[in-house]
């Protein structure tokens, strides 16, 4: 096989290649064996007809095409290795030559990872503020806790004041006619919670166990379902059960049900190591990205359009994924923000960017000081993923776990265990400067946006009655594939 590289433009190589008479022979007789049960000539049972006959009575091109598919990406593969490039699309192919006795040419014409011009990364200084965790921190997560543990108990002698849980039947209609999904019996709503449409929980604080009352609501107009959408409707609605929930005290009894600890004073120490170590990691992961920020930036970097629009795109479809775990559709959420799908994808576009870049700098990095992902790394991350599907302790099926990675996964965790080992490296090579903040340390949501945008959504759409709103309390639990945790850093 000879090989010839151009470079036309920038980040763009064109490869010539050509290959011998007798591989482009043997590879037109593994893609006429394919094929054989294919043709079908007269005289010749179907599949039966010898090549030449076949090459004969179709003309030899009908062999070029899987010629070409079986030779060409073993070729390519070859020549980029050779070359030490990186592509980073499916490369252009443009056939030049084939035929019977004769040498496969083609180009292959392939953009590729641009080079990485490295400012500063070593001994950076940065000043960082360092959380720190108060009394107010440790008192609401003890009254978080004690909410989580709280239980609902029966009302009696008074009617509905918000904030109750009241278990009820319903019936929704619109000018005399029920609706698809309006009525739920035994449903259990909080009073002040927000989940029906405007009004309805208003109608219900006052009501008494045992009593029934038609209510009389309007759909907002931006409603999820255009054929409620701004229409009145009546729901008759009947109080079976009223509740309140009760809130366990804070004490040393508190402490021994909800954790390992006897007293109430170990359990708040406990608490506040927690929230210092959490506290402590996220000052870290600030850090981190602000060390990186500054070397993306410091760095001279021409990003080929094509890298943006497939993180973009990817980027794209991962929001979009986040949405519908959050039981909310992409085209409902572009309704909220009132912006259309492109300018979304603009958006998305401008942080493509960003991390695209911050991922070459990291890669460029990890070469200039040979950062590697050891045998003992990836195993490491190996046993972390097979816990999440409790094989860790059971060797045999640990074992197979194992045999089931393929090879793009396997690629994909050690370029996940290098950029987190060349984060670690320039943040122990930085000068960091730590002053102490009184900033609140208790947790926070993990995903924000998306919890802000569902409350969002919620509030627009308010809790879908006609069915939705008996599955409002139901959560969406999904495993974590290896590939859904390719981020970029």
């Amino acid at each position: 096989m000879n090989v010839k590289l151009e470079k036309p433009e920038k980040n763009v190589v064109q490869f010539e290649i050509e290959i011998e008479p007798e591989k482009v022979e043997e590879a037109m007789q593994k893609a006429f064996i394919r094929n054989a049960k294919k043709f079908s000539i007269p005289g010749f049972r179907k599949g039966k007809a010898p090549r030449g006959m076949v090459e004969r009575f179709y003309g030899e091109s009908v062999l070029y095409e899987d010629t070409i598919n079986i030779l060409y990406p073993e070729a390519f593969d070859k020549a980029v290795s050779e070359n030490n490039v990186k592509p980073v699309e499916r490369p252009e192919l443009d056939i030049k030559q084939i035929g019977k006795g004769k040498s496969l040419i083609f180009t292959a014409k392939v953009t590729i990872v641009p080079e990485v011009v490295l400012g500063e990364y070593k001994g950076l200084k940065i000043e960082t503020v360092k959380n720190v965790v108060s009394d107010d921190d440790i008192e609401k997560t003890l009254k978080n806790e004690a909410e989580r543990n709280s239980r609902l108990v029966a009302v009696e002698g008074r009617p509905v004041e918000k904030g109750d849980t009241v278990i009820m039947n319903y019936e929704g209609s619109i000018d005399g006619v029920t609706f698809e999904g309006g009525a739920a019996e035994n449903f259990s709503l909080e009073i002040g919670s927000g989940r029906f449409i405007p009004g309805f929980e208003d109608q219900i604080a006052g009501m008494a166990a045992g009593e029934e009352k038609e209510i009389n609501v309007t759909f907002p107009e931006e409603y999820g379902k255009p054929e409620l959408a701004g229409k009145p409707a009546v729901f008759k609605t009947k109080v079976n059960e009223i509740k309140k929930k009760e809130i366990p005290a804070i004490d040393d009894d508190f402490a021994k049900d909800v954790s390992e600890f006897e007293t109430l004073a170990e359990y708040k120490e406990s608490i506040r190591k927690k929230l210092t170590d959490e506290a402590g990691a996220r000052d870290k992961k600030a850090a981190e990205d602000e060390l990186v920020e500054i070397i993306s930036k410091s760095a001279v970097i021409d990003i080929p359009g094509v890298m943006i629009d497939s993180a973009a795109e990817s980027s794209m479809e991962d929001f979009s994924n986040r949405l519908s775990y959050q039981g909310l559709d992409i085209n409902k959420y572009l309704e909220i923000i009132k912006k259309d799908k492109e300018e979304l994808k603009a958006e998305m576009r401008v942080s493509a960017e960003a991390g695209v870049r911050k991922r070459l700098v990291l890669n460029a990095v990890a070469e200039a000081e040979k950062i590697e992902a050891s045998e003992d790394d990836v195993e490491a991350e190996i046993l972390s993923y097979a816990k999440n599907y409790g094989v860790d302790k059971k060797p045999d099926e640990l074992e197979e776990f194992k045999k089931k990675i393929r090879e793009e996964e396997l690629d994909f965790i050690k370029d996940s265990i290098v950029l987190k080992k060349t984060v670690e490296f320039i943040y122990a090579n930085a000068v960091i400067k730590e002053k102490a903040d009184g900033e609140d340390v208790a947790a926070k949501a993990d995903d924000a946006d998306i919890a802000d945008l569902t409350d969002a959504a919620e509030t627009a759409d308010v809790a879908d009655v006609a069915g939705a709103a008996g599955n409002a309390n139901d959560t969406v639990d999904t495993d974590d594939k290896i590939k859904s945790r390719k981020k970029v850093t």
